[in-house]
């Protein structure tokens, strides 16, 4: 008798922690189409700014490779097309730096050492690559360090619109994409990365961030899996957005 009261008040206690009462099965989203779902997605679109995919940007000038950068931004416009056609909630992320953000530890870190500023508040680098432009139906979520979730505004906006799956994207794969996404798991979000709308300046750290969301914190899909699990949805596009 005392096992079973026992027991009663485990599960009592894993249903208030968890947010759901003994004898109703939680909402699990499983597959791709589900996770993909407008009712519970979002897609997150990371830093494709000037400074980290234009050759004139400060990556390309100290040396980076951003040919991975420039090639993925046709898939990424043409998902994004997609997206708003059936309602799916947008959110890009922007980088901005300033003496105001700037900390010692942050301006030394080793990508910096060639001395070239990167999104400084208010220069070119820091504006949105061409063709990339939000609606006034979505979001720009700013911030200063490499996740999308630090000391910025993005979970109370993904919670305001009852989101539970990120579909995250940008650059780099490696560094931003990755931060935000592994935080966003951390925030308990369902976790897509979307290999063809991401990039690296080096096509082994791509593929290791890659695999390590496969391992390990969530799915990884195209852009055209992601397309396809729309092609039933009916348009919600609203004239003139």
């Amino acid at each position: 008798m005392e096992d079973r009261v026992s027991r009663t008040v485990i599960l009592d206690l894993q249903s208030s922690i968890l947010g759901f009462g003994r004898g109703r099965a939680m909402d699990i989203l499983r597959t791709l189409k589900e996770r993909c779902d407008p009712k519970y997605a979002a897609l997150v679109v990371v830093d494709v700014q000037n400074d980290f995919v234009s050759p004139e940007g400060s990556a390309g000038k100290r040396g980076e490779d951003v040919g991975a950068a420039m090639s993925m931004v046709p898939n990424l416009l043409r998902l994004i097309d997609q997206a708003r056609r059936v309602g799916l909630t947008i959110v890009y992320i922007r980088t901005t730096h300033s003496e105001w953000t700037d900390t010692p530890s942050w301006i030394y870190r080793t990508s910096q050492k060639a001395g070239l500023s990167t999104c400084r508040e208010g220069t070119w680098g820091a504006e949105f690559y061409e063709g990339i432009s939000r609606r006034l139906t979505e979001r720009v979520v700013i911030k200063h360090r490499y996740s999308a979730f630090i000391n910025t505004d993005l979970n109370t906006v993904l919670k305001a619109r009852n989101i539970q799956s990120v579909l995250v994207c940008g650059v780099a794969t490696n560094v931003c994409v990755e931060t935000t996404a592994r935080d966003g798991y951390m925030f308990d979000y369902y976790v897509t990365m979307i290999d063809d709308c991401s990039a690296a300046y080096q096509t082994t750290l791509h593929l290791g961030t890659l695999e390590n969301m496969r391992r390990h914190f969530g799915l990884v899909a195209s852009s055209n899996e992601i397309i396809d699990s729309w092609r039933e949805l009916p348009s919600k596009q609203a004239a003139g957005l």
